[in-house]
């Protein structure tokens, strides 16, 4: 048995909404596509088959953070579990506002949980995000509880527009919880929310899980985390049915032991009293001097630094050291962090400003996670480049931009 796969246009909501009806009664599957116009005829042949197995309901085209595409498969029942499970854990059923790219897992469930509870979701505005739009949106809500999925770029200008403007927080109250994912969370921005009284969630999945299926470092629903050779695997009923037309990375990442079937996640981490912490890439772990080191384990270190939170740790050659880790921040933060009000060049006042701060950033990460982790250099872009789903691009390659430092 097989069902047909549609491309469907996330431009058009309501169509893209229609279509996850079909999708939740298995009448069909679809991809979402974020520019259906620049899938021509072959490239749509050449990336997908006209028609796929039954137990195939949506499939999300996503790189992630490495770079390679990938082509999820995931099953109508896999959708199915994944919003009652986030249903319960959440609290109940609600009604989800919309702000996330829905070509992507994560925004594609805030229409599926709204549509298994029994509501339509809150189409949020589709420009720049601002907190002052994502509030408005709010108010659009009639359902009794309320949700909402932010990556935590998001979540930053939230928490800094509520602090700036303390007659927006009733605003946001509107809220029973924020799901918030992607990337760490530094602790500091968890402290911050928790003094707003924003009932903040952590939120840990990927699209193989179809989205979070870890809230606050605890399983949801029948989800069973494990760790084996310090990385991440997940079992239960949210897996992926694999990658569309890629058998051979299928069966290297889903891997089958007895009756479980376990999704290796990439991640790294350790389970400390049954809560899950996630500590970084199995692949952004340089060797520096012969020591191992987690570029984003330096990242977090660094980021809850104040002033230091956007900022993100990068691996560049070193000839001495092999590898070192080299933070990135943009000319905004830079501006607003390391220059006085009436600074106007980085190359005077900025460079000296940047190396103490550099120092500084050093003993802390050195307290921290030891002298092999200490970044080596400061560089300043004109901008930190994201992938769609808010997460850092990675792959970019920043060292012919910006300054050094």
């Amino acid at each position: 048995m097989s069902l047909p796969l549609h491309l469907v246009s996330t431009e058009n909501p309501h169509g893209l909404l229609t279509a996850l009806e079909g999708v939740l009664n298995r009448e069909h599957a679809i991809v979402p596509v974020a520019d259906i116009t620049g899938v021509s005829h072959r490239s749509r042949a050449e990336l997908f088959p006209e028609r796929v197995p039954d137990d195939v309901a949506l499939v999300i085209r996503t790189s992630g953070s490495t770079g390679v595409p990938k082509n999820v498969a995931l099953s109508a029942e896999a959708l199915r579990a994944s919003a009652s499970a986030a249903e319960v854990a959440l609290g109940g059923a609600g009604q989800w506002v919309s702000v996330l790219p829905t070509h992507l897992i994560s925004g594609v469930n805030t229409y599926l949980r709204s549509l298994v509870a029994g509501y339509a979701p809150v189409e949020g505005y589709t420009g720049p995000f601002t907190a002052r739009t994502f509030l408005d949106d709010l108010e659009r809500a009639s359902a009794n509880r309320v949700y909402a999925s932010l990556v935590p770029a998001q979540l930053h200008r939230l928490l800094e527009h509520l602090e700036e403007h303390p007659q927006e927080r009733k605003r946001a109250q509107r809220l029973d919880a924020i799901l918030v994912g992607g990337q760490g969370v530094p602790y500091s921005w968890r402290e911050r929310a928790a003094k707003l009284e924003i009932p903040l969630r952590r939120s840990y999945g990927s699209t193989e899980t179809c989205g979070g299926c870890v809230y606050d470092g605890v399983e949801i629903g029948d989800t069973r985390v494990r760790i084996r050779a310090g990385q991440v695997q997940i079992a239960g009923p949210t897996l992926a049915q694999g990658y569309l037309g890629d058998s051979e990375q299928t069966e290297r990442v889903f891997v089958t032991e007895g009756e479980t079937r376990w999704y290796h996640t990439g991640d790294t981490g350790e389970i400390l009293g049954g809560v899950l912490r996630v500590t970084g890439r199995l692949d952004s772990v340089i060797i520096s001097g012969g020591i191992n080191v987690s570029l984003d384990a330096v990242e977090n270190v660094v980021r809850d630094v104040p002033g230091w939170s956007d900022a993100i740790v990068v691996g560049q050659h070193d000839e001495r050291w092999g590898q070192v880790p080299v933070v990135i921040m943009s000319e905004a933060d830079a501006q607003r962090e390391l220059l006085s009000a009436d600074a106007s060049s980085w190359d005077t006042e900025g460079r000296s400003r940047g190396a103490e701060a550099l120092s500084r950033i050093a003993e802390v990460v050195r307290e921290a996670l030891g002298a092999a982790a200490v970044p080596r250099a400061l560089r300043v872009v004109p901008a930190i480049h994201y992938l769609p789903g808010g997460k850092p691009d990675r792959g970019f390659r920043y060292e012919n931009e910006g300054y050094l430092v």
